[in-house]
């Protein structure tokens, strides 16, 4: 991973150090506290019971200890309620912010790419890894910056009472906080990874699934298809199975270790009490001081692991983020006309990286302002390729696109974007209402203009009966038919106030009489604005000024 992406995640966690900080120091004390109230606990019971046994009960300070056990059972409470409520309030900002930072990195990879990238492993991305991320701070960077706190604090008390127990102790921290950890997630990195990615495969593929039941009905394939569902999940099991296996191997190491060295230190405290160097209380301290340690090292395992999962999901979403754009920003922008100007295509020459067919070669457009053009051609020659360059989601190979004679690799890309109303041939209708929708071409838009537009496109009578701007369409449009989809579409890229239109086959999915009605409409919609159509339709006279057809990447009027 480079250097800058790196930052730029990390970013996202520096911007909440103040609550991170915070919710690592309650923690801390939460383990403190209870470390504490452990082994003077034990200290206090242990002289009790011995000031009993020898009749000094009357001559015995029962109050100072309880008083401090009561103090650390509340510190104790406090510290973990406050715990909670900062750290899952952080990690909820932290969730929140991590989604902003991958969808702005990410977003102007679109579509360029990622087309690449299937949408069930970009899913997994969002949800899987980024979950993951957001999850460090209470699975593993909290717990282990507590952890070691406590350890220090706990070795440096032990010093205190008898210098011998300090030395077990460290030792034991040193071997289980760190070399047991060590031996468990030793080449896990490669094993974490390819988890990840037979997770990301399996979601995939049931996402793909689910999203074309219908044609894997109709083709009787969903057997075939449910099996790949169940073999790809029997992978993730399998894999699922190691990394179980390689933690409880971890535990069983853990486990003898803390045995190990509660008997040592059992064996010490008693020794000392014996030589005289501490009396009984204190002894049972030490004893009660290592088993509350243990038990707060018996998750080290756990939180090295999710440190592990997390740097694994950290590397999954900058590999999507650090793609290099498919256009380059210029290093000194020029601005766009501010009026209407002629946009020109000169010699333009396309062709996919990798490959040495040229989808364009030697295209010449010109599209003045205020003319209607539609361009045509047999699927696959080149049209929506053609749009991407007068878009500026891909660059030409060679040749030029101007606007008022400018090369728009000059235009800061979002300037230019804004001299646009794009229609692209699959134009998703998003759950939301109607305006919700409509708002997306101009969020100032009216009530009045967003009425306007639905009657452009003949879709005010529908909007009317179901329930006005506010009537819900539902996930993709579910309550919509497909021509109604389009034409909400349409009328959302009419509502933006730009000076070019470009419609993608802005006739799918609709019968002759009501696509001709629709193109009449759009044409009295378009004020002085210019259009690019691609179609495959038959126009009907006077919706456009020119007819072009690309064929061998070449532009030619239709009529030759």
């Amino acid at each position: 991973m480079s250097a800058v992406p790196r930052d730029a995640l990390r970013s996202v966690f520096r911007r909440h150090r103040g609550r991170l900080l915070l919710t690592v120091i309650l923690l801390w004390t939460t383990m403190l506290a209870g470390t504490a109230l452990l082994g003077l606990s034990g200290g206090f019971l242990t002289a009790a019971a011995l000031a009993g046994a020898a009749g000094l009960g009357s001559g015995f300070n029962f109050f100072s200890p309880s008083a401090g056990i009561r103090g650390l059972t509340m510190a104790r409470i406090a510290s973990r309620y406050f715990e909670k409520l900062v750290g899952h309030d952080v990690t909820l900002r932290i969730a929140r912010d991590l989604r902003v930072w991958f969808f702005r990195r990410a977003l102007p990879l679109a579509p360029a790419r990622l087309a690449g990238v299937r949408t069930g492993e970009l899913l997994t991305r969002l949800l899987s890894d980024i979950g993951e991320v957001d999850g460090l701070l209470v699975r593993a960077i909290g717990p282990l910056l507590a952890l070691g706190g406590i350890s220090l604090v706990a070795v440096a008390s032990a010093a205190v009472i008898h210098p011998p127990a300090a030395a077990v102790l460290a030792v034991l921290a040193l071997v289980i906080g760190v070399g047991v950890p060590w031996l468990t997630v030793r080449g896990a990195a490669g094993q974490e990874a390819d988890r990840a990615l037979h997770r990301s495969q399996l979601r995939a593929q049931s996402f793909e699934g689910l999203d074309g039941a219908a044609d894997l009905t109709a083709l009787q394939a969903r057997e075939h298809w449910n099996l790949r569902v169940l073999v790809a999940a029997k992978q993730l099991k399998s894999r699922d199975r190691r990394r179980r296996l390689r933690l409880i191997g971890g535990n069983a190491v853990h486990g003898l270790c803390a045995a190990v060295g509660l008997v040592s230190m059992l064996w010490l405290a008693l020794h000392a009490f014996q030589t005289g160097a501490i009396d009984a209380a204190m002894a049972a301290a030490l004893v009660f001081l290592t088993v509350a340690l243990l038990e707060l090292w018996a998750g080290i395992g756990l939180a090295w692991q999710a440190w592990l999962s997390g740097r694994v999901a950290a590397q999954r979403l900058e590999q999507i983020v650090d793609q290099a754009p498919g256009v380059a920003e210029p290093a000194h922008p020029v601005p766009v006309p501010l009026e209407a100007a002629t946009l020109a295509v000169e010699h333009g020459v396309f062709q996919w990286p990798g490959q040495a067919r040229r989808l364009l070669d030697g295209v010449h457009l010109q599209l003045r302002p205020g003319e209607r053009i539609a361009i045509g051609g047999d699927s696959g020659c080149g049209k929506t390729t053609l749009s991407s360059l007068l878009l500026r989601l891909w660059d030409p190979a060679s040749g030029y696109v101007r606007y008022g004679g400018i090369d728009i690799r000059q235009f800061e890309q979002a300037r230019w974007h804004r001299q646009i109303a794009w229609l692209p041939q699959n134009a998703p209708v998003f759950a939301g209402s109607i305006a919700d929708n409509l708002r997306l071409g101009d969020p100032q838009a009216s009530e009045a203009q967003l009425w306007s537009v639905l009657a452009d496109v003949r879709l005010q009578e529908w909007a009317t009966q179901v329930g006005g701007l506010d009537a819900w369409v539902g996930e993709n449009g579910a309550t919509m038919s497909a021509g109604q989809a389009r034409r909400l579409a349409l009328a959302r890229a009419l509502l933006r106030q730009a000076p070019i239109l470009l419609l993608d086959e802005p006739t799918e999915g609709l019968d002759v009489d009501t696509a001709h009605a629709l193109l009449h409409d759009l044409v009295a919609a378009l004020g002085p604005r210019s259009l690019v159509m691609i179609t495959h339709d038959v126009l009907p006279d006077g919706i456009v000024h020119r007819h072009l057809r690309l064929r061998d990447g070449r532009l030619d009027d239709a009529m030759s």
